[in-house]
């Protein structure tokens, strides 16, 4: 039998790294206002809510198998209407404007998952990528082409976010904000695929019709998810608009929406950590290389994110993260469990 207090590497049962990098993710993200400049703060800030997005993808993706080509949907259309709220309404209290944002993503996410998820017959991958790709696409149109939203110059000089009398404004404040959002999301996320939910997305993502066998609604375990991402989005976008004072045609569109998957692909799908991470990498070498290398720095960052999906299609954490906890663990093997028994 297992000794107590024996570590359990000794015992046969391998050590959790997930947790670790959670952790030393969470403590460097905690100190970055107090070693950073303040127009570092402010960058990393945007980091930290490009993280959130990134998260919603990793969750309807990485977790359902959901290839939603149009993430940005929900991001955008959160920030054009908390814009329309602060320009029209001179509405910005954090308590209104972000569980708003965070609605707006809610509603559009059932609506389009509703249609594309919900038919009588089982939806492809291919039919919702391309669902989804287009309502992106037919977003951005609208947005470049309504006077009211501002057309191709979008909404500027949104007024800042309140709480009472105190308006948030960029630097430290703003980012623990959005930190402290981004880790509440995450717990909230990392409950969801750790309970007996995310153990039915789990067996979703690597066999369909063996879960539709078992009584689950496959379809319905997939609308579920997608809703869940699109709120997650709609709040990422509110705070974006915010921080950024400005919306934009392209925040809706396919490029945003192109952008978000990349995040996860570079850090690795199915991790929650490997979106932050990726997010975090990507966004710092864009910020690094358009400075040091303006004229070729897309192309250079092109062939490294090439690199990785051909080298490391399970993303950078896969580095360190084994495939069995990347994937998820409900439990011993009947290995792990003789090596602890004895």
């Amino acid at each position: 039998m297992m000794a107590a207090g024996e570590p359990a590497e000794r015992a046969g049962l391998p050590r959790k790294i997930l947790p670790i990098i959670e952790g030393l993710l969470l403590i460097a993200a905690s100190v970055v206002p107090l070693v950073l400049a303040d127009y570092l703060t402010v960058f990393a800030t945007r980091v930290v809510i490009l993280a959130l997005f990134a998260l919603s993808f990793d969750l309807v993706w990485g977790y359902a198998g959901i290839m939603s080509f149009g993430q940005a949907l929900f991001f955008g259309s959160a920030g054009y209407g908390v814009a329309l709220l602060a320009r029209d309404l001179d509405i910005t209290s954090i308590l209104v404007v972000l569980p708003i944002g965070t609605l707006i993503g809610l509603a559009l996410a059932i609506l389009l998952g509703g249609f594309l998820l919900l038919g009588r017959q089982p939806s492809s991958v291919i039919f919702v990528a391309l669902g989804t790709l287009t309502g992106a696409y037919a977003a951005d149109r609208l947005g470049r082409g309504w006077y009211y939203l501002g057309g191709q110059n979008g909404i500027a000089s949104i007024s800042p976010m309140t709480f009472g009398s105190y308006e948030f404004a960029e630097g430290p404040v703003y980012y623990y904000l959005a930190l402290g959002l981004l880790v509440i999301v995450y717990l909230f996320c990392r409950f969801l695929v750790r309970s007996q939910f995310g153990l039915a997305l789990a067996g979703l993502r690597e066999n369909e019709q063996r879960i539709a066998f078992f009584g689950y609604k496959a379809q319905h375990l997939k609308a579920i998810v997608f809703t869940v991402g699109g709120a997650i989005a709609g709040l990422a976008g509110s705070l974006y608009a915010f921080h950024e004072v400005f919306v934009w045609p392209d925040m809706v569109g396919v490029v945003v929406s192109t952008q978000v998957v990349l995040y996860v692909l570079f850090g690795g799908s199915g991790t929650l950590a490997g979106a932050v991470v990726g997010t975090a990498i990507v966004e710092g070498l864009s910020f690094w290389l358009s400075d040091n290398y303006r004229n070729i720095w897309p192309i250079i960052l092109g062939v490294l994110l090439l690199l990785v999906i051909l080298f490391r299609p399970l993303g950078l954490i896969s580095f360190v993260l084994g495939e069995r906890e990347r994937v998820g663990r409900f439990g011993l093997t009947s290995k792990e469990k003789r090596n602890a028994a004895s």
